[in-house]
């Protein structure tokens, strides 16, 4: 992406905590927390290694393209998934998302340094769904009554609230993304 390095770095930062964390749920006991979780490890690492600086390190012209054909995958198996879960609609969006980014980058490779490439209808509208998405997600934050005593201890996979807080997170960091773009 351009810009300042500074939030640039930030932002890998937070994704690749983000996927990092992600990898950890995959160690649930559930099955389908498991395969939301390997999504979007593959989402946070792949926005980390989207959002670090051109000025430290400019891609070579091969990887936008690798980067489209990795998240067209993904978007297929997103949406083959959305079939017994609407959650996977959103993982389909995004994954979408990515490749338009990634289409981008490769159509103009000089105007990643300089803003204003992409189509402003495609990026108005990612940016209006994942703002909507990073203000729902938030709100679904806000602390609700606390279950029942008793109903024993969550492993890290296994947590809702971290969860969430993890796709808030890569929500926000889309938003940026899509804002740099």
């Amino acid at each position: 992406m351009h810009g300042p390095a500074s939030p640039g770095w930030l932002l890998v930062a937070l994704c690749a905590a983000t996927g990092a964390y992600c990898l950890l749920r995959m160690r649930s006991t559930v099955e389908e927390q498991r395969r939301a979780a390997g999504g979007e490890a593959l989402m946070g690492f792949g926005m980390a290694a989207m959002a670090v600086p051109a000025t430290v390190f400019t891609p070579p012209v091969w990887a936008w393209p690798l980067y489209a054909a990795v998240f067209g995958a993904a978007a297929l198996r997103a949406l083959w998934s959305a079939r017994g879960s609407t959650h996977h609609l959103h993982h389909l969006v995004g994954t979408a998302a990515m490749v338009y980014m990634a289409v981008v980058m490769a159509a103009s490779p000089s105007a990643h340094h300089h803003g204003g490439a992409g189509v402003p209808a495609v990026t108005g509208l990612l940016l209006l769904y994942f703002t909507g998405y990073v203000l729902l997600s938030g709100a679904r934050l806000v602390p609700v009554a606390v279950a029942a005593a008793g109903s024993g201890t969550a492993g890290w996979g296994d947590r809702p609230e971290l969860a969430r807080a993890c796709r808030l997170s890569m929500g926000i960091g889309m938003v940026a993304m899509l804002l740099g773009l």
